[in-house]
């Protein structure tokens, strides 16, 4: 029986070397790199430190090479110029279909017969453009004063401590879970607000038990403890999100009703309709809060940048129509001019975006680069690009690409800058937290307004400080950068080509954050007191009085609650005259 054990796995080991070792590389393919253990090749290595790993694949063997991972052979092209041909190269060739459905029956059980990306996405690019973009930007700022301003008001005056990423993590997914699900009930009053409040956070809390099994799910390594937990906690969000009980609730998107109607015509059932939907949650609402999380931290800790930010606030409520307690939505003209921010923005992306965008050979196929060389793709490999390398941390692209800089991407009149260079050629793609081509993000517009939207709303109206103002801006977590990328607004069939970005961080004490709601300022109060009298004055025919130039509303100093002991911010403010 020894003898036959040992022979068994004499024989499973030199077949996983023959199988292995075969492929030798033929002229005209990408340099071919087979690692020393049969099989599994580079599989340990990459999946340690992805990064890692390609960049030093890429010193050895330049900006494209094949390597062998966990008996796949995956092209990896790194030239930023040649991306083109890989995102606009038709399904035929280049398929990104296949991989997403099989996550998404290993991850979220989900099953759809007759499932075609190209009819989805033709069903849902309407619910997230024009008209319905304006809808959901305007609902999502109620929603997100509803969370945000709603959970500090019902905690009490005061100081109060939570988890940076929790706190970006929560605000963003309730509110953006009431903005496409819907609300309890309309017209909105306190008590129905305080109920979306409850079940948001009941949604959020169960969503992110869920959330943080995602990678091992992905991998398929789950203890029987996780796979427990994974059944309890996705059965849980089936019922949360069941067609029945989304049936009650007031204000439901049109991307709701689009999508609800998209699988109803495909005679999906309520039951595979709820697990579609949890799956929708994740894809539209799990990257924003991890986003927003590395702005504020990056923000916390540059002085320089969050009085920038500041200043740009305070210049654009001293040109509002409306005070900012009057303020029902964030005007689309406001959210437009904030080019400090959409550079904050774009610079923090540019940092912790790292998607893998994948895409199957499915046939034989000659790829050109764009300088001029071609390269042959066998049909069955796998194609990799991973922009986080190149271009977004490339040294000749950006200099020192290590360091946040708040305006790297503004030009000196404070334009927004577009014009980065490589080999010295202008790039097209310079930086790719929201996919490219074929599958580019469609909820890009609804994303970045969710997130301008909520740093907008934190800088106004909360006071914001680190716990500890040392703590060195953290590491990702790299165990999820593996796991499934997606952006607001994408969709499955796009599972991998997002921004999965938005790494999360290491988790760790020092992430924390002391907060507390500004109180009304006396200033501010006068103000509108006084519009409310003038225009009750004016003559009908003569519109609202003219106010005066307001600034970003502060507390004088006599009336700032002490912090809890151990509290205080990265730096001393800049001055914000009431």
């Amino acid at each position: 029986m020894t003898w036959a054990l040992l022979l068994g796995l004499l024989a499973a080991l030199l077949l996983l070397l023959l199988l292995s070792r075969r492929r030798t590389r033929r002229p005209g393919e990408p340099p071919l790199d087979l690692g020393s253990i049969p099989w599994l090749g580079h599989a340990l290595e990459f999946g340690k430190d992805a990064a890692s790993f390609l960049t030093r694949m890429k010193k050895k063997h330049g900006d494209i090479f094949t390597v062998l991972v966990g008996g796949r052979y995956v092209t990896v092209l790194l030239d930023p110029h040649s991306y083109d041909a890989v995102v606009w190269e038709p399904h035929s060739k280049l398929d990104f279909h296949a991989y997403a459905v099989f996550l998404m029956e290993r991850i979220f059980d989900v099953q759809l017969p007759h499932y075609s990306p190209s009819d989805e996405k033709a069903k849902m690019k309407p619910t997230l453009l024009h008209k319905d973009l304006q809808a959901l930007t305007d609902s999502m700022y109620a929603n997100l004063r509803t969370v945000l301003l709603g959970d500090t008001t019902e905690a009490g005056s005061g100081w109060h401590e939570i988890s940076l990423l929790d706190f970006s993590y929560s605000c963003l997914l309730r509110a953006g879970y009431l903005t496409l699900y819907g609300v309890e009930a309309l017209p909105r009053t306190h008590e129905s607000q305080a109920q979306d409040r409850a079940h948001s956070a009941d949604v959020f809390h169960t969503f992110r038990q869920l959330d943080l099994l995602l990678p091992k799910l992905a991998r398929g390594s789950l203890s029987a403890g996780d796979k427990d937990q994974a059944c309890r906690v996705k059965g849980r969000l089936w019922k949360l999100l069941s067609p029945a009980r989304l049936a009650t609730r007031a204000h439901r998107s049109n991307w709701l009703e689009s999508y609800l109607l998209y699988l109803e015509e495909m005679g999906v059932s309520a039951d595979m309709q709820a697990r579609a939907l949890v799956l929708q949650l994740w894809a539209t609402q799990g990257n924003m809060g991890p986003a927003a999380f590395w702005l504020l931290i990056f923000l916390l800790k540059n002085p320089e940048a969050l009085a920038a930010v500041r200043g740009e606030f305070e210049q654009l409520l001293s040109r509002a129509e409306q005070p900012i307690s009057q303020m029902t939505t964030l005007p689309q003209k406001l959210l437009d001019n904030m080019p400090v921010l959409d550079s904050v923005l774009s610079e923090s992306l540019r940092l912790t975006a790292a998607p893998f965008i994948t895409r199957e050979v499915m046939v034989d196929l000659a790829m050109p680069m764009a300088d001029g060389r071609e390269f042959s793709l066998r049909r069955g490999d796998r194609l990799l690009l991973f922009p986080f390398l190149s271009p977004q941390k490339d040294p000749e692209i950006y200099t020192d690409p290590e360091v946040f800089k708040y305006n790297r991407f503004l030009n000196s009149d404070g334009s927004e800058k577009k014009d980065f260079y490589k080999d010295g050629k202008r790039l097209k793609n310079y930086s790719m937290p929201w996919g490219a081509g074929h599958n580019q993000c469609l909820g890009k517009a609804y994303a970045i307004s969710s997130i301008k939207q909520f740093v907008f709303l934190v800088l106004v109206h909360l006071d914001l400080e680190l716990i500890n103002p040392d703590m060195e801006i953290p590491e990702f977590d790299l165990s999820r950068w593996r796991r499934p990328a997606s952006v607001p607004g994408s969709r499955r069939s796009e599972v991998r080509d997002r921004i999965a970005a938005s790494a999360e961080p290491k988790l760790s004490p020092d992430l924390l954050i002391s907060l507390r709601q500004q109180p009304p300022p006396p200033r501010e109060q006068e103000r509108e007191q006084e519009q409310e009298e003038v225009e009750q004055e004016a003559p009908p025919d003569r519109g609202p009085a003219t106010r005066a130039p307001r600034r970003l509303p502060a507390p004088p100093a006599s009336e700032r609650a002490p912090r809890p002991r151990g509290a205080c911010s990265p730096s001393a403010p800049p001055a914000r005259p009431a």
